[in-house]
C-alpha cells in the first residue's frame, strides 16, 4: 500500500489532492515547464465530512487513498464542485460511487456544467447559491459566487472558523513545487505566469471577485493549483494590481523573422526604447515558451509585433501570437507592428487588423520589401522614440 504525505493545512483541514510532476502541456496550448498540481481539500467537521474539488484524470485512486488515510470515504457527506474543468471535477462520479450517501454541492450553473461530463444522481444534488452555508458541526462552508474565473459556474468557498479561502483557480499557479507559498522563492512568477494564461481575459470580473472577499478574514488561500498560501498578501497584492489592469513602463517585443530583415527592425527598436528608459521584453516565437509571453501580457504598456509576410498574411507564428494577444484581452495602451516581405506584402495590415477590438493605440507600423535600409531603421528609431513618449506620459 502506498503512502503519501498530506499537509493539514489548518485544523482538520486537508490538502489530499495530487501532484502531477511530468506533465508538461495543460489544454494542448499552455506549456507546464514545472509540472502542475490538482490540489483537493478535505474538510472534518464534528458532523460531517466535507471534499472541495478532486483532481484530474488518472489521480483517482491516489485521492482516494489520501482521504481514506485521514477519514472513511464511503462515509463523506458531501462533495463541493467549485469549478467543473475536468482537472477539478474529473473524479466527481468516482467520489460519489465511493461514496454512496454524499451529496453533490454546487450552483445551478455548476450543476449545468458538471452534467456536460457526468450523469449525475438527481436525488444526491444539493444547489447552494452565494451566501449559503452548510454546517459540518463546529466548521462552517460559506459559498461566495465567482463567475467567469474563469468558467461562468465558478464559485468560492470559505471557511470562516479557520479563515480559510478555497478560490479554485484564482490566485493558482502551475507548479509542483512546494506545499505552501514559502516553500517558492519564486512563485510569483509562477502565478504571473498563471493569471495571464487564465484569469487575465476575465480581469473585471477578479476586480468583482475581491470585492466580494475583501472583508473577509483570510489567513489562507488554499487554490485548486500550485502551492497554499500561508502569507494571502503575498498573493493579493498582485493580484490587485493585475485585475485592475495596472502597467510598467514596459514593452513586449514577440516576433518572427525568416531572412532577419524583421529581425533588424525589432531590434533596432527594442534598443531605441533601452535608450528611452523602456523595459523591454523580447520573444522569438518561433523558440520561446508562450507562457512566458502571457505572463509578460500582464503589465506591459505596449506590444510590439514582428512579422514577416508569407503567403499575402502573417507568418502562422506570428499569427499564432497575434490572436493569442486579443484572446488574452491583456491591458497594453499601445501597439506597433513592425514586418518585411518580399514579393508581396500583407502582414502588418492583418496584425493591425486583429489588434483593433483591443482598442489599442497603435503608435506606429512600418513593412519594408527585402532588407531594412538604413533608411527604414531609422524611422523604426523615430517610431519607438514616440512610442516611448507616449509611454512615459
Amino acid at each position: 500500500m502506498k503512502t503519501y504525505n498530506i499537509p493539514e493545512i489548518s485544523n482538520n483541514v486537508f490538502s489530499v489532492g495530487a501532484k502531477d510532476l511530468t506533465r508538461r502541456m495543460f489544454d494542448a496550448l499552455i506549456p507546464l515547464p514545472d509540472g502542475t498540481s490538482y490540489n483537493s481539500y478535505l474538510v472534518k467537521g464534528e458532523q460531517r465530512t466535507a471534499l472541495i474539488d478532486t483532481v484530474n484524470p488518472g489521480f483517482e485512486e491516489e485521492l482516494e487513498a489520501k482521504i481514506n488515510m485521514i477519514s472513511d470515504l464511503e462515509k463523506l457527506d458531501y462533495l463541493i464542485m467549485n469549478h467543473a474543468e475536468p482537472d477539478h471535477s474529473n473524479a466527481i462520479r468516482f467520489i460519489l460511487e465511493k461514496a454512496p450517501n454524499a451529496l453533490f454541492i454546487t450552483t445551478e450553473k455548476g450543476v449545468n456544467m458538471a452534467r456536460l461530463y457526468h450523469e449525475l444522481p438527481e436525488a444526491r444534488i444539493k444547489i447552494v447559491a452565494g451566501g449559503d452555508n452548510l454546517d459540518l458541526g463546529g466548521k462552517t462552508l460559506r459559498f461566495i459566487e465567482a463567475p467567469w474565473l474563469h468558467w461562468p459556474e465558478t464559485m468560492f468557498t470559505y471557511l470562516p472558523e479557520d479563515k480559510v479561502l478555497f478560490p479554485c483557480d484564482f490566485f493558482g499557479a502551475h507548479t509542483a513545487q512546494g506545499i505552501y507559498d514559502e516553500d517558492i522563492e519564486d512563485l510569483i512568477p509562477f502565478a504571473k505566469r498563471y493569471y495571464g494564461e487564465i484569469i487575465m481575459p476575465f480581469g473585471k470580473m477578479g476586480v468583482k471577485a475581491l470585492e466580494k472577499i475583501k472583508n473577509l478574514d483570510i489567513k489562507i488561500i488554499a487554490p485548486s493549483h500550485g502551492p497554499i498560501y500561508t502569507n494571502p498578501n503575498r498573493i493579493m497584492g498582485p493580484y490587485v494590481k493585475w485585475t485592475a489592469g495596472e502597467t510598467e513602463n514596459k514593452a513586449l517585443i514577440v516576433y518572427v523573422s525568416m531572412w532577419r530583415s524583421t529581425l533588424d527592425m525589432v531590434r533596432t527598436i527594442a534598443e531605441t526604447l533601452l535608450k528611452e528608459g523602456v523595459d523591454v521584453k523580447m520573444y522569438d516565437l518561433a523558440i520561446s515558451d508562450i507562457g512566458d509571453v502571457a505572463r509578460e501580457l500582464v503589465d506591459s504598456r505596449a506590444i510590439i509585433i514582428g512579422a514577416p509576410t508569407v503567403l499575402g498574411g502573417m507568418h502562422p507564428l506570428a499569427l499564432y501570437g497575434t490572436y493569442l494577444v486579443k484572446a488574452l484581452n491583456p491591458p497594453a495602451k499601445y501597439g506597433v507592428v513592425l514586418g518585411s516581405f518580399g514579393w508581396g506584402g500583407g502582414a502588418v495590415k492583418q496584425a493591425e487588423e486583429i489588434l483593433i477590438p483591443l482598442k489599442m493605440e497603435v503608435v506606429g507600423n512600418l513593412q519594408v520589401r527585402g532588407r531594412a535600409s538604413d533608411e527604414d531603421l531609422k524611422n523604426v528609431e523615430k517610431i519607438g522614440r514616440e512610442l516611448a513618449q507616449k509611454m512615459k506620459t
